[in-house]
């Protein structure tokens, strides 16, 4: 069932995590300090909003990933839900060309934290961690023919990357609600 992003307020800090990566390393928030912007987001591989942009967000890393920070988290049960577990992520991120790390939210507070709700989520923050973006990628969705260029999350980044504020009208993300544990749902 589809899900929208929660809009949370702009200027909020991105809250601290420290997570391990699907190729086995761990990755913290202090990892990613000192970058111009940094971008989490909320990925899976069994869903279909993702799938259609995941080509996308791969060129967006290509394209900018040496001026920025990335990372994915998948916060989905992967008990329930086996092909968001560790061994298919990493077939996601190899048939996607993900350059950036992957990281499991196991506990799921992660995603609790960052007030995340749907897979793509897309958090982007500027050079003090402050969240300048969350918004749709662009208007690429499951049946429909619109491109996917990311001209959305690609607009936010410019303007971060330029030291200028990003407009305040943004489009929540549209996707997979996250798969939680039973009893595990943000209250």
């Amino acid at each position: 069932m589809a899900a929208n992003s929660f809009m949370v307020p702009l200027g909020t800090p991105a809250p601290a995590f420290d997570l391990t990566a699907i190729d086995g390393g761990s990755v913290s928030l202090g990892d990613l300090e000192g970058s111009p912007a940094t971008l989490v987001i909320f990925l899976s591989n069994h869903c279909p909003y993702v799938r259609r942009i995941e080509d996308g967000l791969a060129a967006l890393a290509k394209d900018y990933g040496a001026r920025l920070s990335i990372v994915a988290i998948c916060s989905n049960d992967s008990v329930t839900y086996p092909d968001d577990d560790p061994t298919h992520l990493a077939e996601q991120a190899a048939r996607a060309g993900f350059t950036f790390p992957y990281l499991l939210d196991d506990t799921q507070e992660v995603a609790k934290a960052f007030r995340a709700a749907c897979t793509p989520d897309f958090f982007l923050y500027d050079g003090r961690l402050r969240l300048a973006y969350r918004g749709e990628f662009d208007g690429a969705r499951p049946g429909n023919h619109m491109p996917v260029t990311g001209v959305s999350l690609r607009a936010a980044i410019d303007a971060v990357l330029a030291g200028e504020p990003v407009p305040q009208d943004q489009r929540p993300s549209i996707g997979c609600g996250i798969k939680w544990r039973p009893g595990n749902e943000p209250a």
